[in-house]
């Protein structure tokens, strides 16, 4: 964990100095064009005003005394060339002004000339400061050239690195004192959690169906974990009589099967659980404003994992084949609303036109349906959109009970229509997009149905209709 944090600082100051550094470089660069723009407007008005004839050889008198009004406005140095690349022009002092200043260089002059917007910006590093200095054409109504405008720029970049300055210094102290809570923290994990999900995360990697296994006894600090070790317990006896009776039938191809089933079933949840733990023991703030929210969310994906462990043993016990599906009498309305109790976004809302509608289904499923569809609202409203809503209706059809999951966020775009349930597409930027496709599946093992509707800009509008399956 400390050498997590210890990454964490470093990357998290690099990528502050590039971004700095590449905030700076887009600052001045935007500055010089936005002056290079009211600049020439400005030029273009006295050009426009003038009584001289509008040649290049009178651009020295346009500009005799207009040009220190100009420099003086925009607070920039102006120099105005010949289209030659001599100095006809500067806004500098006249005791400043070398008379013999050097043309503009023929490379330059080049550039310009072929440069599709008739401009080039030539980048100098000078006793360690930046200079840019840009070359642009200036032209007449006609868009005849009369001469080049010339802006020399000199990068001020002290703002930008007090600002890294200080926020470096703030960073560094905030991860000194991370270091200091997360030895407090491991130790803390080592002796309450960790070394009890350590023994059984042992024990059950040395199960086997072909020897006797050891229960757990222990007791642990926490109630999950309990629940764990006597749903492993509890699986361990069914094990033992279920691998007597299978020994009874000679049907050893049969058991040689269901064995290899049963082992992958068990070690399947530790995996989750191990993660679980590792991601709490990494993440752990006793700071954090919703620490309470993370230890409720973790306690919730261990029982979850020890229902499955339970419904394990349950069906060993049975000779049964591993269902996809666990079928309970349960009352929609109020799984949908216990489902939406994770999520902490205060414009989630719920409704329903009635407050029991009864259906025999599977309880773990119907959850995930619902979780699965409010995240992929949730993560379709943008962060910075003001007005943000996911409204979740549960109401009953004839011999169908619909539920609607209802958000304004981006909408679907019209190319990913077709593709919307296919696994493994995802149009985020992380995950493996295998959720719509799993619960499309899961909703057509019922025999039901899910469809949405979407537009851009407005939001999207999935839809799911499941049979009333009444016991």
């Amino acid at each position: 964990m400390i050498v997590l944090i210890l990454i964490a600082s470093i990357l998290m100051a690099s990528i502050s100095i590039i971004q700095f550094k590449n905030e700076a470089k887009d600052y001045h660069q935007e500055r010089l064009e936005r002056k290079e723009s009211a600049i020439k407007e400005h030029i273009q008005y006295v050009l426009s005003t003038t009584t001289y004839p509008l040649t290049s050889r009178n651009l020295g008198l346009i500009f005799k005394d207009k040009i220190h009004e100009l420099a003086q406005i925009h607070n920039l140095e102006i120099n105005i060339y010949s289209l030659d690349g001599k100095l006809l022009k500067s806004s500098k002092a006249s005791f400043s002004i070398d008379t013999l200043s050097p043309p503009i260089p023929k490379y330059i002059l080049k550039l310009v000339q072929s440069s599709i917007e008739k401009r080039y910006v030539d980048i100098k590093n000078i006793d360690g400061v930046r200079n840019r200095s840009s070359y642009s054409q200036i032209k007449d109504e006609k868009f005849k050239p009369l001469g080049i405008l010339n802006l020399p720029y000199v990068e001020d970049d002290g703002f930008y690195e007090k600002e890294l300055q200080n926020f470096l210094i703030r960073l560094g102290q905030v991860y000194a004192f991370m270091l200091v809570i997360a030895f407090a923290l491991a130790y803390f994990l080592s002796t309450y959690i960790t070394q009890s999900l350590k023994t059984i995360s042992d024990r059950l990697s040395e199960t086997s169906l072909n020897q006797k296994n050891k229960k757990i006894v222990l007791e642990a600090n926490s109630k999950e974990i309990n629940l764990l070790i006597k749903a492993y317990n509890g699986m361990v006896d069914e094990l033992e009589k279920s691998a007597v009776k299978l020994a009874q039938s000679e049907r050893e191809e049969a058991w040689r099967e269901m064995a290899k089933q049963v082992a992958h079933e068990i070690k399947n949840p530790l995996t989750p659980m191990r993660l679980t733990v590792q991601s709490f023991e990494r993440k752990f703030d006793a700071n954090d404003p919703e620490l309470k929210q993370k230890l409720k969310d973790y306690s919730e994906t261990l029982i979850q994992q020890i229902d499955t462990m339970s419904a394990v043993a349950s069906a060993f016990s049975n000779f049964a084949s591993m269902p996809a599906q666990q079928n309970e009498t349960l009352n929609v309305v109020e799984v949908v609303e216990l489902a939406l109790d994770i999520f902490n976004e205060d414009y989630l809302v719920f409704e329903s036109e009635e407050k029991e509608i009864i259906s025999k289904m599977d309880r773990t499923q119907l959850i995930r349906i619902i979780t699965n569809l409010v995240k992929n609202a949730i993560q379709s409203i943008p962060e910075h959109q003001d007005y943000k809503s996911v409204l979740v209706s549960v109401r009953r059809h004839p011999n169908e009970v619909i539920i609607l999951v209802k958000d304004n966020g981006t909408g679907i775009e019209e190319q990913y229509l077709s593709k919307i349930f296919e696994p493994k597409f995802t149009t985020k930027n992380s995950g493996m997009g295998l959720g719509l496709g799993i619960i499309k599946n899961i909703i057509e093992n019922y025999k039901g149905t899910i469809t949405f509707e979407t537009e851009l800009g407005k939001g999207t509008t999935f839809m799911v209709a499941l049979p009333l399956i009444h016991s």
